[in-house]
């Protein structure tokens, strides 16, 4: 048997579909494996980015981290800064489900207060306020995932 024949051998069972195929002969054995019997799937699950209504005020692109000055067109936002998010994870509101919120519109946070916590792995990581002032808006659902330098509440520094 010439690499010729071992060739069409391959071709041949590769066309017929079998998985294995074993030719033993006086001076030469061939075992041809294919990996249709040996298929393995792979499901890939991307986090699920939330449909936003286009009346609701949230970012379309995310920011830096760092608390600064909001950029949009409306006037009346200029004057706020934007708490980010600084890691990919599910924001939630509250420690726990029977616990109160962090914050909620109209609080008055300092700096180092809490505003919520994002689950990143299993881990809670607690968000912490850069700057002083009072929540005017919340611009991300409680338990929503949350992406790098998402917008999650505007405050008012006045």
């Amino acid at each position: 048997m010439d690499l010729k024949d071992i060739q069409n051998l391959i071709k041949f069972v590769a066309k017929s579909g079998a998985t294995e195929v074993k030719l033993e002969m006086e001076d030469v054995k061939v075992t041809i494996k294919t990996g249709s019997g040996n298929t393995e799937t792979t499901i890939v699950h991307q986090a699920p980015i939330a449909q936003v209504p286009a009346t609701t005020p949230v970012a379309a692109e995310p920011a830096p981290v760092a608390a600064v000055p909001v950029e949009t067109a409306a006037d009346d936002d200029s004057k706020y800064i934007i708490i980010k998010s600084p890691i990919i994870g599910t924001m939630y509101r509250k420690p726990s489900p029977d616990k109160p919120l962090f914050v909620e519109v109209g609080s008055v946070i300092n700096v180092g207060d809490t505003v919520c916590i994002i689950e990143a792995m299993k881990l809670f990581n607690e968000i912490e306020s850069e700057v002083a002032g009072k929540i005017v808006k919340i611009l991300v659902d409680d338990a929503s995932p949350v992406e790098f330098d998402q917008p999650l509440f505007l405050v008012d520094p006045s």
